[in-house]
């Protein structure tokens, strides 16, 4: 599954931003008991009037069009300045999927649009879209929290893109510039991996969870959040139902909350995240772990071996779910070396 979340300069922070999970309470308090503190604004599709709907939707199938071609440069034009500027992620992005949307036609979903006001950066902007009932979220709702948002006007489009090796989205974060939508952030990720989209990743998820092996079933429920999702700040009906779901599964000795040790032979390395990833068509494990210094990748070579082998003693019921081990050792500075190992490989 080829993901790519490119940074949204003057919106997201960091590598990318969280999934986030929104709480009712908060969400409810923060309506009836503080209205005036609000400066977000989120219209939906049917909210909004015809005229910035279709401006949105036309934006994003020609922004499409721009990708599926390979025109970089085209995008780069029509970028905000400071994505302009730092255009290496989309570049890659747009790359690693012109086999995926060459010729494809691709979809729009029913546009959002958000606005920030204020005159500095929201240090968490949420907005709330659609009509919520008793219990939160509904099937038309959705809710969007993002960190350091400049005041302004900004639209999501999300197009469903059908590709010969499986179904994509492509969704573009807008900024209005004058009397023109602005690409501002890029996302493009898989809807299918090997074929098989979300529900399937739950299904499964819940077959494991009941034969006990509930490793399994909360990575198969992490992908099933990942194939589902479009964009990483946006959260559903459908994804929250499903968070939920995840969490209940959540074994205790994941390293969730810090590292936990693992340990192998005299060693004990601290593990510091697992999680799924897919690989062309297979659906690996990833593992990452503290390490000192990755310039020695013969040693480091051995330990991630070393790694792979105990995780995998550890959770066995991991070789029926996973064609293999990616294990990542993990300098302070970020730096990192890994080694992928087929699960049939694994002794």
């Amino acid at each position: 599954m080829i993901v790519k979340r490119i940074k949204l300069h003057q919106i997201l922070t960091g590598r990318a931003a969280a999934f986030y999970r929104v709480s009712l309470l908060v969400l409810f308090l923060a309506m009836f008991l503080a209205p005036q503190a609000w400066s977000e604004t989120c219209l939906s599709s049917g909210d909004m009037d015809a005229a910035t709907r279709t401006a949105l939707e036309t934006a994003g199938k020609r922004y499409f069009d721009m990708a599926a071609r390979g025109d970089v440069a085209s995008l780069r034009q029509n970028a905000i300045p400071s994505l302009a500027n730092d255009f290496s992620g989309v570049e890659a992005a747009v790359k690693d999927n012109q086999t995926n949307f060459a010729g494809a036609q691709a979809t729009p979903r029913p546009p959002f649009l958000l606005k920030e006001e204020g005159n500095a950066p929201a240090q968490r902007a949420e907005f709330f879209c659609g009509v919520f009932g008793s219990r939160g979220q509904t099937a038309d709702s959705a809710v969007f929290v993002i960190p350091n948002l400049a005041p302004g006007n900004y639209g999501i489009v999300t197009l469903d893109v059908p590709a010969s090796k499986g179904a994509h989205t492509l969704s573009f974060v807008l900024q209005q510039m004058g009397a023109e939508w602005k690409l501002g952030g890029f996302y493009a990720r898989a809807a299918q991996v090997s074929g098989h989209d979300s529900n399937w990743f739950i299904q499964k998820a819940r077959e494991y969870k009941a034969k006990g092996q509930m490793h399994n079933a909360f990575f198969y429920y992490r992908e099933a959040e990942e194939l589902i999702s479009p964009v990483p700040f946006m959260s559903t009906l459908a994804t929250d139902k499903l968070y939920d779901e995840a969490q209940a599964a959540q074994p205790a000795d994941l390293p969730t909350n810090g590292p936990v040790d693992l340990a192998v032979g005299g060693k004990t390395y601290k593990i510091t995240t697992i999680f799924p990833l897919a690989v062309g068509n297979d659906l690996n494990v990833v593992v990452k772990y503290q390490y000192p210094d990755v310039s020695n990748t013969a040693q480091t070579f051995q330990d991630n071996i070393a790694v792979i082998k105990a995780l995998v003693a550890k959770y066995p019921e991991l070789r029926d779910a996973f064609g293999g081990v990616v294990a990542r050792a993990v300098e302070t500075s970020g730096r990192d070396y890994g080694v992928l190992l087929p699960m049939k490989d694994v002794k």
